[in-house]
């Protein structure tokens, strides 16, 4: 859409965002289009809600309900101290439905073909972990952390620290770097500003 609303031949992106999820994007033009790999190794900042109770295909509401479990014996520090198991450099396994390719394919392409991708753990950095609202059972949670770090694997993760299970209730992607959502603009506000973008 950029591309053809504003006649830059090079266009593309820093990063892509989960298809349930919303936040800011990157977008790059011209020459800035070789910066590529500089701008999607910068930080993320994301804000999230976990519902707890509840384990999907996907990792979030988009998937497959594979168990519903009881929230029992829980309180705030017990959430607090599972969250910060899960800061630092940690290995994390890539939710069944996300971009990791497996054998030269997607792995959400063989998870919608019906077949199991076996997806090994990565080393990803969490920077910070911090519990912002409780309202069982949903919590909401801001997450610092590197490149390659999924939040859906982290609401998982720590759902089944608890033994409650867990999955993504919805998640923004709140910052890149210096890059802030509150200073983002939409593709309308782009548009309506055509001739200070307006490339070759």
């Amino acid at each position: 859409m950029i591309r053809r609303n504003l006649g830059w031949k090079a266009v593309g992106h820093a990063g892509t965002l989960d298809p349930a999820a919303t936040g800011i994007l990157l977008i790059l033009c011209g020459d800035v289009t070789s910066r590529a790999e500089e701008f999607m190794g910068l930080p993320k900042e994301y804000t999230a809600r976990i519902r707890f109770g509840l384990s999907t295909i996907t990792d979030d509401f988009e998937g497959d309900v594979l168990e519903c479990r009881l929230i029992e014996d829980w309180s705030v520090e017990k959430i607090e101290t599972a969250l910060a198991h899960f800061t630092g450099a940690i290995e994390q396994v890539p939710p069944a439905v996300s971009a990791v390719k497996v054998g030269g394919r997607r792995s959400y392409r063989l998870a919608r073909s019906g077949h199991s991708a076996n997806l090994e753990p990565r080393i990803v950095h969490i920077y910070e972990s911090k519990l912002l609202t409780h309202d069982l059972p949903e919590i909401s949670i801001l997450v610092r952390c590197s490149r390659g770090t999924y939040i859906r694997s982290l609401a998982r993760d720590v759902g089944d620290r608890l033994g409650w299970g867990g999955t993504v209730a919805s998640l923004t992607r709140t910052a890149i770097g210096a890059h802030r959502l509150e200073r983002a603009l939409t593709l309308q506000d782009i548009f309506s500003r055509s001739s200070e973008f307006s490339g070759v």
